[in-house]
């Protein structure tokens, strides 16, 4: 049977992390990058730009973790502005429409995010798309390089 550790928001994420990425806890450092891949499933589609999965980054282990799409992000569905909150619905409705069916992804380039809890990644489906890339080009989401956000207005673009 599989041993699954669910990471969370709480203060053992960044020794979990360091389990994943290989680096002592003492010395994580969020920016340090797993080349992958590592294969995980779908659970859930959160919003536009993150995924919750189950990753195999071991034999007979797997690992539920929040993945942040790297390179976009998406309007905020909890955005006071109405707009935003319909253009984040969509971004989430058509990254859940890619993931669909999908019976296993590939993480790649996994490093940390700026959130504990969750890790920043490439990710490939099935088909070899890149979901952040598709979403891109379809205009449901912006280039985000990380860094401070642009102060939201009522309208995301």
């Amino acid at each position: 049977m599989e041993s699954i550790a669910r990471l969370s928001f709480n203060p053992l994420v960044p020794a979990l992390c360091s389990l994943f990425i290989g680096v002592p806890a003492q010395a994580y450092d969020r920016t340090a990058i797993v080349d992958g891949p590592v294969r995980a499933q779908i659970i859930r589609v959160i919003d536009g730009d993150t995924l919750l999965v189950a990753a195999k980054p071991w034999p007979q282990q797997t690992m539920e973790v929040y993945v942040r799409l790297r390179g976009i992000d998406a309007p905020e569905m909890k955005s006071d502005c109405a707009s935003t909150r319909v253009a984040g619905e969509q971004a989430q409705a058509a990254l859940a429409a890619m993931a669909g069916e999908q019976t296993e992804i590939q993480l790649l380039h996994i490093s940390g995010d700026k959130y504990f809890g969750r890790v920043l990644a490439d990710v490939a489906l099935t088909d070899g798309r890149n979901p952040a890339q598709e979403l891109l080009s379809a205009g449901y989401v912006r280039e985000y390089g990380g860094g401070r956000k642009k102060a939201e207005t009522c309208s995301f673009w």
